[in-house]
């Protein structure tokens, strides 16, 4: 029997045997067990729910996945209808023991995973470890952690949601076969230990087309003219001969500039109005996210380690333990009727009735994930300041962003009133627009960057003629597309559907660790490691790199975890076209080993040549011989400054972990002077130690000595 098949059998043989024996896994027994047994996700969770459950129940938490695909190879049974291939995760065996344990001598086994794909999953696969029914009533879910939702929730079991677990062996899947099948091409091509993913790729193509952009933009020029009337009343160009104005060069401007000077500004219209602002929706994963990155300055990946935090629970000073939010994967804005009750109660209890309304949001995609609220407070009347110092600081500043977008959601518009000015001086039409605020509505809760421009408008009227004060000229650029920060990518995966909210975190970390990108302050910029992994997956794998392919794959896996299609089917459709494009290139890497750039070194182990490879940190030497021959070394870069203490040469060198590049003496371990900073060969007038180009913007050299403090400027 093939050892997919045996395992299949073995499976439906576990399966059956736990029908017969019982749901819930109970074991047989003299004394008739009391207890059921509830099985979380999270630790910290598992100890607040025991706590609001009482003795009658045992809370365990499986820590994460209990079982997955193997790590040594890729898993799948391609042969066999892309069969996966679980094993139990090494490093799991003591939990999956006490749960064995425990499970046989409860009265009843209740699965209460994370509400989503993932835990549903996770649910499968303890089914399975403990011999559970996924037919039966096992399966539990709560979006928010409180006394009063989780017991309702457990009166209410239902089956494991097959299509859910189907949607999450399909990605799961998926990215094996495309990571480890990917990844040898980029290890002969480029350096061992790369990757390529599903969804990474994309997002990593995104960043570089990005940058491609920005290299190749021509600034053009173009000239800002406005006319001050003096009180803070100025007026841009607006039209010329009634088409949109566009001035492009200094001659156009000083054209214009003569014949304003001698007409006359006259008003031709002044229109005032009303119009209001309608609040944010509360929080998806993906908007938290973009917002975190913008208010707080926090990366995605913080993000989503504090929320979870706030979900699982935080013990408060007079209060206990409990969850501040609900569950933070979702893509969906609903809010429940009892939510947006409690929400209009305290919005008119505490800032007026005025203040109050019934606002109704829509999800984008409204087929998926909308089993789950919107993030939003659990309890609106801890306000952020009431629990401040049972909190972090990093916690209370999460969590207060997530209270007022939660309440300004459910709040009345913001009121203003506006004005427009239109100035006419012969064929040319000035402008000056703005807008007071006469109603705060939800921003009396949520402020947001949008600035909105307030212009004093003099008492005139129409068909007054102004007297210009000064007009204002002024040369300027067109500007090229900005690098993606972590909030602008995220924007752009979402827009584009690359991707799930509830992966943008680590696709961005991945894409980081892995030496792709590289954070310049807040934006995201390729490597040229990145840049040459990019070129491969084009060459060879285009769809894999493809936004508009990986955005429909997609919407086929959404398709499967609302049931609309069998996973399967899903697989073997991406893998015909795949497995092809993986044939031509494993027929190019006889041609691709032969590419390589060969340097003047001859490797010292086996003599063949040494061959230039790029790699996480850089460039390196690599043998030619490989895999018989693994020898590799660093590329010496030489300073050009000799070792004040033994006279050899200073080169560029890099830290094995870190990558950070510093300067050492090339006779190392035998001499250890190194410096942080780039040396200059010149020696300190006030010690005589070696004076370094400083990174830093105070001064440009210093000594090395830290305890010498010469600098120069």
């Amino acid at each position: 029997m093939a050892t997919a098949e045996k395992k299949t059998a073995e499976k439906t043989g576990t399966a059956k045997k736990a029908a017969k024996k019982s749901t819930s896994g109970k074991a047989a027994s003299k004394k008739a067990p009391d207890k059921t047994l509830l099985v979380v996700e999270s630790p910290s969770k598992a100890k607040i729910i025991g706590k609001y459950l009482g003795s009658k129940y045992k809370v365990l938490a499986s820590v994460g996945h209990v079982r997955d695909l193997p790590k040594s190879r890729l898993g799948v049974d391609v042969e066999n209808n892309f069969e996966p291939e679980y094993i139990n995760i090494r490093g799991k065996a003591d939990t999956i023991k006490e749960l064995k344990k425990e499970a046989q001598s409860a009265k009843k086994v209740l699965l209460a995973t994370d509400p989503d794909r993932e835990g549903e999953a996770i649910s499968w696969h303890l089914a399975y470890l403990l011999g559970i029914d996924e037919e039966s009533d096992c399966r539990v879910m709560f979006n928010e952690i409180n006394k009063q939702t989780v017991k309702d929730a457990i009166k209410e079991p239902r089956p494991i949601d097959k299509a859910l677990v189907d949607a999450q062996q399909a990605r799961r899947v998926l990215d094996r076969l495309v990571g480890y099948q990917i990844s040898p091409l980029l290890w002969k091509k480029i350096s061992r230990g790369l990757s390529g993913g599903r969804v990474q790729s994309a997002a990593l193509k995104l960043i570089c087309d990005r940058e491609n952009e920005i290299n190749a933009f021509v600034p053009e020029e173009y000239w800002y003219i406005a006319a001050d009337f003096g009180k803070s009343f100025v007026a841009e160009l607006n039209k010329i001969s009634g088409r949109k104005a566009k001035v492009g060069s200094e001659e156009q401007t000083l054209k214009i500039k003569s014949e304003l000077d001698t007409g006359k500004y006259i008003v031709k219209s002044i229109k005032e109005g009303k119009r209001q602002s309608k609040s944010y929706a509360p929080f998806t994963t993906s908007s938290l996210q973009q917002d975190a990155s913008i208010k707080l300055g926090f990366q995605t990946s913080k993000t989503m380690q504090i929320a979870q935090q706030l979900y699982e629970g935080v013990s408060l000073k007079g209060i206990g333990a409990r969850g501040l939010i609900t569950y933070i994967r979702t893509d969906s804005v609903r809010v429940s009727d009892q939510a947006k009750a409690m929400a209009g109660s305290y919005i008119e209890e505490k800032y007026g009735k005025q203040y109050t309304a019934r606002n109704i949001f829509t999800n984008r995609n409204k087929a998926m994930q909308d089993a789950h609220e919107a993030i939003r407070p659990s309890d609106i009347t801890l306000e952020p300041e009431m629990i401040r110092e049972s909190l972090t600081q990093d916690q209370f500043r999460l969590y207060d962003l997530i209270w007022r977008r939660f309440m300004a959601s459910q709040m009345a518009a913001a009121q203003y009133d506006t004005v427009t000015v239109d100035i006419e001086n012969g064929r040319y039409e000035f402008r000056a627009s703005g807008s007071r605020m006469t109603f705060d509505g939800w921003r009396k809760v949520y402020n947001t960057q949008t600035s909105e421009n307030e212009v004093t408008i003099p008492d005139i009227s129409q068909g007054d003629v102004l007297d210009c004060k000064k007009l204002i000229t002024e040369q300027k650029f067109t500007q090229p597309p900005a690098r993606f920060t972590e909030a602008s990518l995220v924007k752009e995966m979402e827009d584009k559907n690359i991707g799930r909210p509830s992966t943008y975190a680590s696709i961005i970390t991945v894409l980081i660790t892995r030496k792709y990108i590289k954070r310049i302050k807040k934006s995201l910029q390729p490597t040229k490691l990145g840049f040459d992994v990019i070129g491969i997956l084009q060459d060879y794998f285009a769809d894999i790199v493809d936004v508009e392919f990986t955005g429909e794959m997609e919407d086929k896996l959404d398709a499967i975890e609302l049931g609309d299609t069998e996973w399967k089917s899903v697989i073997a459709d991406f893998y015909d076209g795949f497995s092809k494009e993986l044939e031509i290139a494993d027929r190019e890497v006889e041609r691709i080993e032969k590419e390589v750039v060969l340097s003047d070194e001859v490797c010292e182990l086996c003599g063949k040549p040494m061959a230039i490879k790029e790699g996480r940190f850089g460039s390196f030497l690599a043998c030619t011989g490989y895999p018989e021959c693994k020898n590799t070394r660093p590329i010496i870069k030489s300073t050009g400054v000799k070792c004040p203490k033994c006279g050899k040469d200073i080169v560029e060198k890099r830290g094995r972990k870190t990558g950070k590049v510093f300067f050492g003496c090339s006779g190392y371990p035998e001499c250890d002077v190194s410096y942080w900073d780039r040396p200059t060969g010149r020696m300190c007038p006030d010690c005589g130690s070696m004076i370094v180009e400083s990174k830093g913007k105070t001064a440009r050299f210093k000594c090395s000595n830290p305890e010498c403090r010469y600098k120069e400027k």
